[in-house]
């Protein structure tokens, strides 16, 4: 047992300087499990090769190089600005375009954080001109990604799906994706409603506020009409304040300046490109092709038809994330070899109860991929989750949902990545906090 808590403890230990240094965490983990399997462990170094997820590295590449080159081509501009077109003056519509919009890019194979990186300045943008809170926006984007994470040819879901095909149930593939996508659109609704209404009843206290202290030879025109207001102290406040009743002449002009979107012409590059998305979603689901080869393929098409995509799309893919993944499961499949995970499993089967463990296992997850990465989490805890998938007392499908959810409904969190996309996206649009650290309020 003491070499397992050894290997473990390495493992909680890359996950940590990963999350509080710029060192990859699966670079670290690569390492380690070379070092661990064959100095701990005594694993040959061809058995601990052996543990590179080839199948999955191959889904990686593929998906991230084809959601690359749809972003250096403008499809996903296009996208945007039909969204915008689609949703007019009709506020209400803003948020739900935005959430399938990321759904969408989801579903079809983009990571997360990319899917989010790709809409979330896009939709904070027209939450801003249409007055919606930048929270409120920000969590509908986080949750219209979390939508869609768990479809057969996402990342998320490739993981998700192994925990299933382990656990006898692989044809609840599509019930997975639904399940999630139901939950997520739910929760999405509730967040940007009583985000909007917290945010709506804090504006209107501001409002009120001023009415007995201000000066009455501030604004006597105001003061006639019954509007008076204090103006906001900071530009964050200003532009944040999105249910006021008088705002700077400056803010109206630019407010003005962009009612109209900007076109997006539609090209034929961009029709192929749209086309071929289309095409992977049918590859993959209705013919069972694998999603790293139906996607390689499709590249291989679009970069034939514009090579000059090519230099940019492979300079733009997410290396890092790929190194996290493959490293982290890397390190899990030496776990595995050496029959530590067999132990973990032990251990939690020693609760008695099935349903406890699913739970404690679900608020582990959730807690860990918080601070850390929701693949490389997914990863670790895929072998756990088998056996208590397969007790008969539970279902292999509700099990694996409840892993799935508790594993990215934390993605909003400022120290995952999806969360910190959402405050890099937001930030050019508010004023810098003098103090230099965060300020909820950023997040109007």
């Amino acid at each position: 047992m003491s070499l397992s808590i050894i290997a473990f403890a390495v493992l909680i230990v890359a996950f940590a300087i990963g999350s509080f240094t710029r060192i990859n965490a699966g670079l670290i983990a690569t390492v380690a499990a070379f070092g661990v399997g064959t100095l701990v462990a005594g694993l040959p170094i061809t058995d601990v090769i052996a543990q590179f997820p080839s199948g999955l590295f191959f889904i990686l590449i593929g998906a991230t190089l084809l959601f690359a080159i749809v972003r250096i081509n403008g499809t996903i501009d296009l996208l945007a600005y039909w969204a915008e077109r689609l949703a007019g003056d009709r506020k209400i519509l803003v948020p739900v375009l935005m959430f399938l919009l990321t759904a969408i890019l989801a579903s079809a194979g983009a990571f997360t954080p990319a899917a989010i990186a790709i809409v979330a300045p896009v939709a904070l943008a027209l939450g801003m001109r249409f007055g919606i809170s930048t929270l409120a926006m920000g969590l509908v984007v986080v949750q219209g990604a979390n939508a869609g994470a768990f479809s057969p040819v996402n990342p998320f879901g490739v993981l998700a799906n192994v925990m299933l095909e382990d656990a006898g149930a692989s044809a609840d593939s599509f019930k997975l994706y639904i399940y999630c996508f139901v939950f997520n659109a739910v929760l999405a609704v509730l967040a940007y409603v009583l985000v909007q209404w917290v945010m709506r009843r804090r504006n209107l206290r501001r409002e009120e506020g001023p009415v007995s202290t201000g000066s009455d030879n501030d604004s006597p025109a105001a003061g006639a009409s019954g509007q008076e207001e204090a103006m906001p102290s900071t530009e964050s406040e200003a532009l944040g304040h999105s249910t006021s009743r008088s705002d700077t002449a400056l803010a109206d002009t630019e407010t003005q300046a962009s009612q109209a979107p900007v076109k997006v012409a539609v090209t034929p590059m961009r029709v192929l490109t749209l086309l071929g998305i289309g095409s992977l979603l049918i590859l993959t689901t209705v013919f069972g092709l694998d999603v790293g080869v139906a996607s390689l393929i499709i590249v291989l098409a679009l970069i034939c038809l514009d090579p000059g995509v090519q230099k940019p799309a492979v300079e733009n893919m997410p290396w890092s994330a790929i190194i996290l993944v493959t490293g982290i499961v890397t390190y899990v499949g030496m776990l595995e070899e050496m029959g530590a995970l067999e132990e973990l499993q032990a251990g939690i089967e020693s609760l008695g109860s099935s349903s406890v463990a699913a739970l404690i296992t679900s608020y582990v997850v959730a807690v860990v991929s918080a601070f850390a990465s929701t693949t490389g989490t997914l990863g670790v805890v895929s072998p756990i989750v088998t056996p208590i998938a397969m007790d008969p007392l539970l279902t292999p499908i509700g099990v694996v949902t409840a892993i799935a959810i508790s594993s990215s409904v934390v993605d909003v969190s400022p120290m995952s990545t999806s969360g910190a996309l959402l405050m890099a996206s937001a930030q050019p649009r508010m004023s810098a906090c003098s103090s230099g650290h965060f300020s909820f309020g950023r997040w109007r």
